[in-house]
């Protein structure tokens, strides 16, 4: 029998066998001492326990009220500790697509969920050599005003979700009214300065019992964010020596259409079905970004500016139930997600990769890339006691399957044979597929009257790669009635992606990044990278330990530190795999393929601290240090983020309805890369080394609850009007918008 089936199977047995011991014991009883009844102690599920971990953040609908978003969650997920925003690589390539990044693991590690469902849309997009995606993320798919609470999972709590969640995980919760409700909301933001874009917002909701057990709601958005003028960071690159064929463009602009609509039967006290429709499309306005550079004085990049250069197209259709049980609870669902990739096609090949052909501006050429994930889960957490503990039993099983149909990116010919890799383009198969299977056991045990124990179980086998198993342990152990230490250890994975593990997606780097010995006349030495289907998926052993402290006077606050070993960590190839020769020249060209980096580390400090000065008088602060972020192999952090992140807010409710909110964050030196990929040596230079400097924002907001239901905010970001601009050096890879003035009023009747 072979490993995995052998693996699946006993996993399986074990599964059974716990459940045949759990019922044998006694769950939940009564025990009766004369004529008084005493109750077992209530123990919560481990998903419960780990969500009190020290990792664990919440957003909750008031919060996005008090500092509300612009267009996209990222903007106030990244306040919380640990977080920040990153492009997908150090290059600083597609700076300005920055997303949620947890603890320094990089946004291809933050996995997005909504409602506990899995978001996987930007897989959708191209991964160029060093993981650049021309993508948004995931973040921006749910309007604010439709969210309840947002769940920020970090570290070891994050293990039990499976592939994708090494970094951490984003639980986006909408909100399900259970009585006739509608709600209209308006925004706008106005920047001061008029090279930055503006942004509208318009979001309806409506909620109504059809009958006595069945619910409806919808909500439909639009929202519009003009791009930032093509010439936004001239000035700033002329000045730092750069010319204007290397200017990097701001940010671009997008335009949000969603709709979903969710109808909740209730069939039975305690069991409650939900089917759901969603459908959104995000367009762009483009920048003028070219991956590379901007050639901003281009009739090409000057003529595509503010006109949509690509669509993203995102339908999901889920059934999910819950039930509530004598034994205990349940969750089950089944989503299927499609995601519709339209855009005018970029090119593949050195220097100009990633910038839209000219073939594609003159004839107006799109071309769409899809993408189908159907996944599944079903969990029980059912309570109960052995051997004199009280403990909550969850036992759960998923899987995720993923198919893409991709003939825009394996355009790329090959001058000769590469082993495994079709030669002509046209005769590749555009179509690859992934399947993973999960199963997992957690519990969560209260070992006595101090000490509380979460361990936790999951195998995981793919098609691709086979089998991982990922085992963790939590535990909260109660020093005195205030303060708690907490402690955490678990083995994330993620597996490798789609175009990472097809053999026939190809791009050539023209020379960049393995060899000084390009000659554009004869493509010499021409230097080619294609996928590997023998990846192993990337893992990391993330440990945690902290103290949390609980007062009756309001105070709360939290230390935690943190280090992550990475492993098998995905890149682009440093490692030449062989040669062939083109038959029609002679000339020789090397490949490289995707390939598992030995060893990466990060490590850094967490701490928030939250104070109720008076009733009507609230301050919090939270701060995250970075120790370190390191690839062994090259020396490089694996993404870039600032040496330390400071938030701290203060909310004063001046009346009942009046509550002013002014913030600030506080973001230190970002390192930059220390190498240049664009030599076979891969040395440092002067620019590759350039940190972005320390700086700080500041915000107020201002709320007004009327009493017929409407709530007015309005407020000022950036009130100092730090502005910083990107000019592709070091880690001055993105733009900090100046000061904005925004308005929202939202009715609820």
């Amino acid at each position: 029998m072979p490993l995995s089936s052998r693996l699946a199977t006993s996993t399986a047995l074990s599964l059974l066998m716990s459940v045949g011991i759990f019922t044998g014991v006694a769950v939940a009883q009564e025990a009766s001492v004369g004529d008084e009844t005493t109750l077992d102690t209530i123990v919560i599920s481990a998903e419960q326990q780990t969500k009190q971990s020290l990792g664990v953040s919440v957003i909750s609908a008031e919060n996005l009220e008090t500092t509300p978003v612009v267009n996209d969650i990222s903007e106030i997920v990244r306040k919380m500790p640990g977080v920040n925003l990153t492009g997908n690589t150090t290059t600083g390539q597609r700076g300005n697509q920055r997303q949620i990044d947890i603890r320094g693991m990089g946004p291809e590690n933050t996995l997005i969920l909504i409602d506990g469902k899995p978001v996987n849309s930007r897989n959708a997009v191209r991964m160029g050599r060093m993981g650049e995606r021309d993508t948004r993320g995931d973040s921006q798919w749910v309007a604010p005003e439709l969210i309840e609470r947002i769940e920020v999972i970090r570290g070891p709590a994050a293990a039990r979700y499976g592939s994708g969640a090494a970094g951490g995980v984003v639980n986006i919760i909408t909100k399900r009214p259970e009585t006739a409700m509608g709600q209209v909301a308006l925004r706008y933001n106005a920047p001061q300065h008029s090279d930055e874009g503006e942004t509208r917002r318009v979001n309806l909701m409506y909620a109504l019992p059809l009958t006595q057990n069945l619910h409806a709601r919808f909500n439909a958005n639009w929202n519009k964010t003009d791009p930032d003028a093509i010439d936004i960071n001239k000035k700033a690159t002329l000045e730092e020596g750069g010319t204007e064929a290397t200017v990097p463009a701001g940010r671009e602009g997008v335009e949000n259409k969603d709709f979903d609509a969710l109808l909740t039967w209730e069939p039975v006290d305690g069991q409650s079905i939900d089917f759901e429709f969603a459908f959104s499309r995000q367009g762009n306005r483009y920048a003028g970004d070219t991956q590379n550079s901007n050639l901003i004085t281009e009739d090409r990049i000057q003529n595509l500016y503010g006109k949509e250069t690509n669509k993203m197209y995102r339908q999901t259709f889920g059934v999910t139930h819950r039930g509530d049980y004598a034994f205990g609870e349940s969750f089950s669902y089944l989503q299927f997600e499609r995601t519709r990739n339209t855009r005018m096609p970029e090119g593949t090949a050195g220097g100009p990769e990633g910038s839209i052909t000219q073939d594609s501006y003159d004839n107006s050429v799109f071309k769409t890339i899809k993408l189908d994930n159907l996944s599944g889960k079903t969990e029980w957490t059912m309570p109960g006691n052995i051997g004199g503990k009280h403990l909550s039993l969850t036992l759960g099983a998923d899987f995720r399957y993923e198919k893409m149909d991709d003939a825009v990116s394996n355009t790329q010919s090959i001058p000769g044979i590469i082993p495994g890799t079709t030669t002509d383009p046209d005769s590749r198969d555009s179509t690859t597929d992934q399947t993973l299977l999960g199963l997992y056991a957690e519990s969560n045990i209260v070992w006595n009257d101090a000490l509380t124990l979460t361990p936790a179980l999951r195998l995981d086998h793919a098609d691709t790669f086979g089998d991982n198993i990922s085992p963790s342990l939590n535990a909260t152990y109660q020093l005195n009635d205030n303060w708690q230490m907490k402690a955490g250890i678990a083995r994330a994975f993620k597996a490798p992606n789609l175009y990472q593990l097809n053999p026939n997606y190809v791009y050539t780097s023209m020379g960049n990044g393995c060899t000084n010995e390009y000659d554009s006349a004869t493509q010499a030495r021409q230097c080619f990278i294609i996928g590997n289907a023998d990846l192993k998926p990337e893992t990391s052993v993330n440990t945690e330990i902290g103290v949390a402290y609980d007062s009756l006077n309001g105070t709360n606050a939290t230390f935690t530190a943190f280090h992550n070993n990475f492993r098998n960590y995905i890149m682009g190839g440093l490692t030449e795999v062989g040669t062939f020769v083109n038959p029609s020249t002679g000339l020789e060209h090397r490949y490289y393929k995707w390939e598992n980096v030995p060893r990466a580390k990060i490590s850094g400090l967490e701490a928030s601290f939250s104070q109720e000065l008076r009733e009507d008088l609230r301050f919090a602060v939270n701060a995250t240090y970075m120790i370190q972020s390191k690839n062994e192999t090259t020396g490089d952090p694996l993404s870039l983020i600032p040496k330390y992140t400071i938030n701290a807010s203060v909310d004063w409710m001046v009346t009942e309805q009046f509550t002013v909110t002014p913030s600030a964050s506080f973001y230190g030196k970002t390192k930059a890369r220390t190498t240049n990929w664009s030599n076979p040596e891969r040395d440092p230079t002067g620019t590759d080394l350039e940190p972005r400097d320390p700086y700080a924002i500041a915000n107020i907001n201002l709320k007004y609850d009327f009493a017929n239901g409407a709530t007015l905010i309005g407020g000022v970001t950036n009130l100092f009007d730090e502005r910083l601009e990107r000019t592709g050096n070091g880690a001055n890879t993105y733009n900090e918008p100046g000061r904005a003035f925004y308005i929202g009023i939202t009715k609820t009747f």
